[in-house]
């Protein structure tokens, strides 16, 4: 598996940004709120939310605007948005980088990229303090014709893959988002379930040392990680006064 990578607070004129990477997907995200709404987007007890998604390449298509619809409806369980109602909570993730062998495969998942996108827009949320119910960690995982499961595929797999799923779990371990495509019958659904669930937020055992290749197995001690050092920098200017 290969570790990510993640950035926060490193855009100045928004109130929130993360930029998160893996598995040769790179995604910066900014979040903006809460602020002042349309008239007619305003929504009387919540805050009304809004997602925007650039591809790396080119103008938006029916694949971002599918991307959107997925991350607007996850985030609005996980955003506290009766705490600002009449507000507009804007979130904006630009992909920057794809794998650099993905044009060379005409056929590939449309879900790859959805767990980089959700993964840093929750990182821009906690960055812009936005209040949340909880937090989640995501990844995706191919069913290869053999039945092998590889955890975070390369866009060869993804291409070869009989089927393909990407699982969100939240911080209290319970599934949040289930996005499939391919065939496939409920056992090997079952198993990518439990292997996502094992990355994403397996409990680490008591006596085991936690080091680079266990830490990134599991997701939410990673957004811990990356939480805890942005922290550690804010609060560099009281320790050093």
């Amino acid at each position: 598996m290969t570790v990510p990578t993640a950035q926060l607070s490193h855009l100045h004129r928004a109130d929130g940004s993360a930029t998160y990477s893996q598995a040769g997907y790179s995604v910066v995200g900014a979040v903006n709120g809460p602020i002042e709404v349309q008239r007619r987007d305003e929504l009387p007890e919540e805050a009304a939310i809004e997602v925007n998604i650039r591809p790396a390449i080119g103008v938006g298509s029916t694949k971002e605007r599918h991307l959107e619809s997925i991350l607007h409806s996850t985030l609005r369980h996980v955003i506290l948005i009766h705490n600002y109602p009449r507000t507009l909570i804007q979130i904006t993730l630009q992909i920057i980088s794809t794998p650099e062998d993905e044009a060379a495969f005409g056929k590939h998942s449309s879900l790859s990229v959805l767990p980089s996108l959700l993964q840093t827009s929750i990182l821009a949320l906690l960055s812009a303090s936005i209040p949340l119910a909880m937090t989640f960690a995501s990844t995706v995982i191919a069913v290869m014709p053999s039945g092998k499961l590889e955890t975070n595929p390369s866009v060869k797999s993804l291409a070869q893959a009989s089927s393909v799923h990407v699982f969100a779990f939240s911080s209290t371990g319970h599934l949040l988002v289930v996005e499939s495509e391919g065939s496939f019958d409920m056992d090997t659904w079952d198993s990518a379930c439990a292997e996502a669930e094992s990355i994403c937020c397996s409990p680490k055992e008591d006596g085991d040392q936690m080091d680079d290749d266990a830490s990134s197995e599991n997701l939410q001690t990673f957004l811990k990680q990356a939480m805890e050092k942005k922290v550690e920098r804010d609060l560099r200017w009281k320790q050093q006064s």
